[in-house]
């Protein structure tokens, strides 16, 4: 296992005794020996032993150098060395002797490990100081930092702790989450969106620490979740669109983005509930939340945390809207009643006012996907009380999930999913029979708006998607945003993040990417990386105030290579200036313009369309093979690499394309040939519920990115375009049968290694049998070579 800590705060000497002073490790009568300093340290670490005989006994099971046990090299009074220091270390973040390192070659180990080491004299007292307190803040091999280990074992239960406790700028988990307290409140809304003549009421389920009770105000992370309250999964499925339709001619327009653009209509509100009464306790609880394990980190170190699932959700009023203003104003009500400025109710009858005297009116969003986008969504909003975001696989416009440059689009697993789709699957309130009667007329011809309104028929950007996109509101962000994302996700793309980063640039506010080499997934389980103390630095200092230097420490870009496991980098920028162009060959990709015509059929065998369609990953392994699909696309490789080649950014292709018939769509693939081991985008889980979060507190798995068997090729970007939205996505251009057009088209950016000797692949086609629909069209592609060429951003 390789660390990556781009968290650890290097402190001076003096912060270093003062913080564990306060962690009662340095006393004031602590041994004025390095040695005997040492094993005073050591033996507060050993948590479950209460006496001389445990302590010595426990050594026994460490090695001190190769042929002496740490309980021997104790009771014969040896000097600790840097070499005993560090060969026990590394046992205690749960290394294996002979297996994660040999006490023969510690030095190269350590290094391979990357863990923090002083270089400090260790017959002296102050570099024992130094050297505990990294390693107390080192991370263990199954993901979390030694002091965490501790606070699990029950360190903090015996020491009288002030709370919340800081240590090297992260809260500490020294709070008894056995005491969290769990309430339900509801919101007043400034929506009625069922159209009931009364505001809309919103769940909100929050869980804060028992300590809040004795007059602890504490800041909240809030994960806003159309999932929390439930999904209607059989009901999502019964709307899901078959995608097994012909791609359709449109017809030429002029249309301006001004012609579609999205204007707000005020609408006049039903009045204010009038208060009957104030409660300072909610009457309603919970037992088990639909969790966010970094929320549950965090419970544990003084934070409240806030689940709202908002609009058309169970035990909530309203309709669902998937993505519309309605819905992010929903999920800022839930923020200004967490800062003071909104009501909330113990019910959603009797009036009876309720705040939230707890908060500190602090707030930060977390969450994955949808609840991601709403994060974006809420910052746009500029609302008081939220000071950051985490938003992780967030969409920053759903026109680019659904649909993008002309063509309906499925998000990657998800054929014939759409807007309403998603829709229908949150609107929770249908398990609530007697509560859905009331609005479920209305929401049924809400739906039926949603299906004209998002037009599957021309995949053109319209109103109802501009309503959706977030990024011309970026300029209006006054909190700082922390971005995640997976570089292999195809269901929230690449581009997706891309773009809010690049909106965010001309920002005054601080904002952090982090690019992992994963599908759709949460990283705050990855072992190789300290996720969790980089937004316990970042979440300490936004919301706790704690002067830590958390936006100067954090880097701006860090992603995860692709060649290696478990090796992190850090960048500067998103988007490299230098080009590097290849140009189509008739099949291969050359340094020079080539001449001459290619030509590819869309249409498949029907036999072999209907297997593809049921098997997409053969078709994926055989688009990129030759054999089955030959002459059903275009595909081309450079010559092997001289030398390495880093991708940083969003490659281009410019192609000149006839087609047969009236209409048409390209779709192309960036792909990495050659024989190699690659890291697989799903993590393997390498302890089960190995990661703990707290003191006799919930668990995650520990997982990590592994390299996987050797394979020929990789995907590393795509893009899809149709060919009559050439110029922009709501503008229709004509296109005559054997016209000769010219499309440029950005795929997906990427952060990409290629090693020497490696090939650069292009395979261009038209329908993509995951994502676009598919009609098996008799349509002919002819591609102009002298006029097609592949832009590549490299470092």
């Amino acid at each position: 296992m390789k660390l990556n800590q781009f968290g650890l705060q290097q402190v001076s000497l003096q912060t270093a005794k003062k913080e564990l002073t306060a962690l009662g490790f340095l006393a004031k009568d602590a041994p004025q020996t390095a040695t005997d300093l040492y094993f005073d340290f050591l033996k507060k670490s050993f948590v479950l032993v209460q006496d001389e005989g445990g302590f010595i006994a426990k050594m026994g099971n460490y090695l001190a150098t190769s042929t002496t046990d740490l309980a021997t090299f104790y009771q014969k009074k040896e000097t600790i060395t840097a070499e005993v220091f560090y060969l026990v270390a590394l046992q205690l973040l749960e290394f294996e002797a002979e297996i994660d390192f040999k006490p023969e070659t510690l030095q190269e180990d350590l290094v391979k490990i990357n863990l923090a080491t002083s270089s400090g004299d260790f017959n002296q007292v102050d570099t024992i100081i130094e050297a505990w307190y990294l390693l107390l803040n080192c991370h263990t091999k199954n993901g979390l930092a030694f002091i965490d280990k501790l606070a699990n074992l029950g360190f903090y239960r015996k020491q009288q702790i002030e709370k919340p406790f800081f240590f090297n700028g992260k809260a500490q988990a020294v709070f008894e989450t056995e005491k969290i307290i769990r309430e339900v409140v509801y919101v007043e809304a400034p929506l009625d969106t069922d159209n009931d003549g009364k505001r809309d009421l919103l769940k909100l389920e929050i869980l804060r620490p028992g300590e809040t009770e004795e007059g602890l105000k504490v800041p909240t992370l809030f994960t806003a979740s159309p999932y929390s309250q439930g999904v209607n999964g059989l009901a999502g499925e019964a709307l899901t669109y078959d995608v097994n339709q012909p791609l359709e001619r449109k017809e030429p327009n002029d249309t301006a983005y001004e012609d579609i653009q999205y204007h707000p209509v005020e609408k006049e509100l039903p009045p204010e509930r009038e208060v009957a009464g104030s409660a300072t306790h909610g009457t309603e609880t919970f037992v088990k939340e639909n969790n966010h394990t970094l929320n549950d980190f965090f419970l544990a170190r003084g934070f409240a945390v806030v689940y709202g699932a908002a609009i058309g959700t169970k035990d909530s009023d309203g309709i669902q809207t998937c993505g519309s203003v309605e819905q992010t104003t929903a999920m800022v009500a839930y923020i200004e009643w967490l800062a003071g400025n909104r009501r909330a109710f113990t019910n959603r009858i009797d009036n009876i006012e309720i705040k939230a005297w707890w908060s500190n009116k602090k707030i930060a969003m977390t969450g994955k996907s949808y609840l991601g986008t709403l994060a974006t969504a809420c910052a746009t909003r500029q609302v008081e009380g939220l000071e950051t975001i985490i938003s992780e696989a967030a969409i920053s416009n759903w026109y680019q999930y659904y649909r993008d440059n002309g063509l309906v689009i499925a998000p990657g697993g998800f054929p014939g999913e759409d807007a309403d789709v998603l829709a229908i699957e949150t609107y929770s309130k249908m398990q609530n029979a007697g509560d859905y009667l009331h609005s479920k007329t209305f929401f049924e011809n809400y739906l039926k708006q949603m299906a004209d309104w998002q037009d599957r028929k021309t995949g053109n950007y319209n109103t109802f998607w501009d309503e959706r996109n977030y990024l011309p509101f970026i300029k209006d962000i006054k909190c700082d945003v922390v971005m995640v994302h997976g570089l292999n996700d195809w269901n929230v793309k690449p581009r997706q993040v891309a773009d809010l980063w690049d909106a965010l640039k001309e920002v005054p506010v601080a904002k952090k990417l982090i690019l992992h080499q994963g599908q759709h997934i949460y990283i705050n389980n990855i072992s190789s990386l300290d996720f969790q103390d980089m937004m316990n630095l970042w979440l300490s200092h936004k919301l706790y105030d704690i002067d830590n230097n958390a936006k100067e420490i954090l880097p701006d870009i860090v992603y995860q290579a692709n060649t290696d496991a478990e090796t992190w980098n850090t960048a500067e920028d998103w988007n490299s200036n230098k080009v590097e162009t290849l140009y189509f060959g008739d099949n291969a990709l050359a340094a020079e313009p080539q001449t001459g015509q290619v030509a590819f059929k869309d249409q498949l065998p029907e036999e072999q369309f209907i297997a593809y369609t049921k098997n997409i990953e053969k078709w994926e392994k055989e688009l990129k093979e030759a054999g089955p699909m030959d002459g059903h696309r275009y595909l081309a490789k450079s010559a092997a690499l001289s030398e390495e080649l880093f991708l940083n950014g969003r490659p281009k292709v410019t192609i000149r394309v006839a087609s047969n018939q009236d209409l048409g769509m390209l779709s192309v693939e960036l792909i990495d040939f050659g024989e190699a081991k690659r890291l697989k985008p799903v993590p393997d889980v390498l302890v089960p519920k190995g990661l703990q979060l707290g003191y006799n507190w919930r668990e995650d798995n520990v997982m990590e990115l592994k390299l996987g068997a050797s394979t020929p090729y990789k995907l590393i970007s795509r893009g899809h375009i149709n060919l009559q939205n050439r110029e922009n996505p709501w503008k229709v251009n004509d296109l005559q049968a054997g016209e000769f057009v010219e499309i440029e088209l950005e795929l997906h950016p990427t952060m990409y290694h290629l090693p020497k000797g490696r090939q650069i692949g292009l395979a261009v086609y038209g329908t993509d049998l995951e994502k676009t629909i598919r009609g098996n069209q008799d349509i002919e592609y002819t591609l102009d070579l002298a006029a097609s060429h592949l832009d590549l951003p490299v470092e």
